[in-house]
């Protein structure tokens, strides 16, 4: 039963983290820029939000789940700045000459930089919800298993950021200062668009 568990949330945790949406472009662009290290940081922070997610929906904590839909128009309004400001960021910045020095303080804004921006999407709990009751998981669990299943949860997204940055950290010494430099503008215009999309979908929710 444990190790059905196990697997389940790893492949929740996996196929949630792995579409590339604003965080994967992030990642990817900090692991070429930054190194692997700063790279995985910002995906595990990204794979911490997802365990909190997973843990409202395994353990059936409605009033939170319902708390963040009902605010989510706020959400998704500063999580779209935030990811504007990066985006602007990102387009602006120039490659440096020398490897980027990096330090705790560096990797502790990355790691809370993705987790603030994969928090600002609340509906990500109906994912989870949705994915939960396909496989036959969530409630029908004991705290005890469900807390393992968020852990594995964890995991199997955790797991997705490694392959990610290991992949992409394999290319970074094929990488020149002119290709960075392209590679920041266009990240910057794909994070802003995303930005640029969180606003458009609360004109049309409010809207409709």
């Amino acid at each position: 039963m444990a190790l059905a568990v196990i697997l389940k949330g790893l492949i929740i945790g996996f196929s949630i983290a792995a579409p590339v949406g604003p965080i994967g472009i992030l990642c990817i662009r900090r692991t070429l820029s930054q190194g692997r290290i700063a790279g995985l940081i910002s995906g595990l922070g990204a794979a911490t939000a997802d365990g909190f997610y997973g843990c409202i929906a395994a353990l059936g904590l409605t009033f939170i789940s319902n708390l963040l839909i009902e605010h989510q128009i706020g959400l998704r309004l500063i999580g779209g700045l935030f990811l504007c400001y990066l985006g602007w960021q990102t387009f602006r910045s120039s490659p440096s000459e020398q490897a980027a020095k990096i330090d705790g303080k560096t990797l502790w804004r990355a790691y809370v930089s993705t987790l603030f921006l994969t928090l600002t999407n609340p509906l990500t709990i109906l994912s989870f919800a949705a994915i939960f009751a396909g496989l036959g998981a969530g409630n029908t669990y004991g705290q005890g298993l469900a807390l393992l299943l968020v852990l594995s949860v964890f995991s199997g997204s955790a797991l997705w950021w490694c392959v990610l940055v290991t992949g992409i950290g394999f290319m970074k010494d094929k990488i020149t200062p002119h290709r960075l430099r392209w590679i920041n503008r266009i990240s910057g215009i794909i994070l802003s668009g995303f930005g640029l999309l969180a606003f458009w979908s609360i004109i049309f929710k409010l809207g409709g």
